[in-house]
């Protein structure tokens, strides 16, 4: 009796939370409450039914825990360091491509493989591409170290590129709650490392990045970072005189 009453005291002063809850109290979609819960950033467990549950002292403690890291979405983590989980970017429709874009779905360009090249030169990075977000589709213009010609929207790490405006750094995808269990860091190309600089259209859109990918994890050293903008400048001029 003595054992059910503690049980029922702890039950009402730290009552248990859906996944939705959760996800609600923390400000985030509830697809990232469950991608933090699978990386074990928010403790929970599965009841016999299948469902997560968190307590909300759990949630409280992440709480505090974002709002005193200092750290902002996109910071680079080091080999070895793992992110605070941030709310992830949802897909930024208002900066996308519209699904008539003058670049989607066109042949390559000599303009673009080349950018794209030296992007994968000056980084020193296996992977490089000229990305172009639109409805579902995240399609690749020009890559370098990578058969893919497109993925699915939601997989795409430079969503989180266009929703912050500039340029944006993972230093280890595995480390990172918000890309963790991403299915390509989980399966090919198993991306450890990412950096992307949006790129704008003529009428200021932003639509898609100048991207560099590793295998391993990484950072980029400043000269690298600065190259890597030059670049996706000139990837966006070129667009923009295009009208």
């Amino acid at each position: 009796m003595h054992q059910l009453h503690i049980t029922k005291k702890m039950s009402e002063d730290d009552p248990i939370l859906t996944t939705r809850e959760a996800a609600h109290m923390l400000g985030v979609a509830v697809s990232t409450a469950q991608l933090w819960m699978e990386s074990g950033a928010l403790p929970a467990w599965k009841t016999p039914g299948g469902h997560r549950r968190v307590r909300l002292s759990a949630v409280r403690q992440l709480q505090a825990r974002q709002g005193g890291a200092g750290m902002a979405p996109g910071a680079p983590a080091g080999p070895g360091t793992a992110s605070l989980p941030a709310p992830a970017a949802p897909a930024p429709r208002e900066t996308g491509a519209p699904d008539g874009h003058a670049l989607l779905d066109t042949p390559p360009e000599d303009v673009f493989d080349r950018l794209a090249r030296l992007a994968a030169q000056v980084t020193d990075c296996p992977i490089a591409l000229v990305t172009v977000l639109a409805g579902e589709r995240q399609w690749f213009k020009a890559r370098v170290g990578l058969d893919l010609q497109e993925t699915p929207r939601e997989w795409a790490f430079c969503n989180h590129a266009l929703a912050s405006g500039e340029a944006f750094v993972v230093g280890d995808a595995a480390l990172d709650a918000r890309f963790a269990a991403n299915p390509l860091v989980t399966r090919a190309p198993h991306v450890r490392f990412y950096a992307g600089v949006p790129l704008e259209d003529a009428q200021g859109r932003r639509f898609g990045t100048l991207c560099v990918l590793d295998r391993e994890p990484r950072r980029l050293r400043e000269r690298e970072l600065r190259a890597l903008r030059e670049l996706a400048t000139i990837a966006s001029d070129e667009i923009k005189r295009r009208g």
